[in-house]
């Protein structure tokens, strides 16, 4: 499946789709705001950091909950994901098993962070956090839920495709974001853009200087893994 092409115009010309389907985008935006509104169901007793993304789709969550997993296992912690795992039908908490579990039963990607770290798949991230506390995680990295308020985060992570970017700014349907970015980015504690040198300037300065801090990453093959400079 893939996103529409008006998605991806500048936001100065978001075509005439984006323009049609503008009021449902902003009531698409009304009802996440109404939703982080809600109250944490659950505060965990040691850090919760959330890796997610304003925009639908992949924009580098995965590698970059891998690429922490594995620098903070490195530290020493004792580092446990808690991911929704779509695409899985068994609702959890269940920690994933990739000797034993199948992409359908936890989805493909908890089967993938499972080799490089201890993963547990739960529909509700509130029980899935618990279950985590309770195997012994002294870390909690949470895969996408930046729009879920279920549990309590003490760092969030954006990951943005530094080619792609916010597409036209516009919110499902009428473009690619789950909440509107300036709103998003008031949320979030470090901005991690993706991509190539010749991509990544346009992060540094764009959301003015309420914009959280913004890290610059590139993907690399698995065994030189991922690089992360400071901007």
């Amino acid at each position: 499946m893939h996103a529409p092409r008006y998605w991806t115009r500048p936001a100065t010309r978001p075509g005439w789709q984006a323009r049609l389907l503008a009021p449902l985008g902003v009531a698409y935006a009304r009802a996440t705001a109404a939703r982080l509104r809600k109250p944490a169901r659950y505060t965990a007793p040691v850090p919760v950091i959330c890796i997610g993304n304003i925009n639908v789709g992949g924009t580098g969550k995965t590698p970059t909950t891998i690429a922490l997993a594995e620098r903070l296992t490195g530290w020493g912690c004792h580092v446990i994901i808690v991911t929704r795992g779509y695409g899985g039908h068994l609702e959890g908490p269940v920690e994933v098993d990739d000797y034993t579990h199948s992409a359908a039963e936890v989805g493909d990607e908890p089967l993938l962070l499972s080799a490089f770290a201890r993963t547990i798949k739960a529909t509700d991230r509130a029980a899935g956090a618990q279950a985590a506390v309770e195997a012994g995680a002294d870390v909690i990295l949470m895969d996408d839920g930046f729009q879920n308020p279920d549990v309590t985060k003490s760092l969030s992570l954006v990951v943005v495709d530094a080619h792609r970017g916010f597409g036209n700014g516009r919110c499902i349907p009428a473009g690619p974001l789950r909440e509107p970015v300036a709103t998003g980015l008031k949320r979030a504690d470090l901005l991690l853009s993706i991509g190539a040198p010749k991509a990544q300037a346009r992060y540094d300065t764009a959301w003015g200087a309420s914009a959280p801090p913004n890290l610059r990453g590139s993907i690399k093959p698995l065994l030189t893994g991922m690089r992360w400079d400071i901007g």
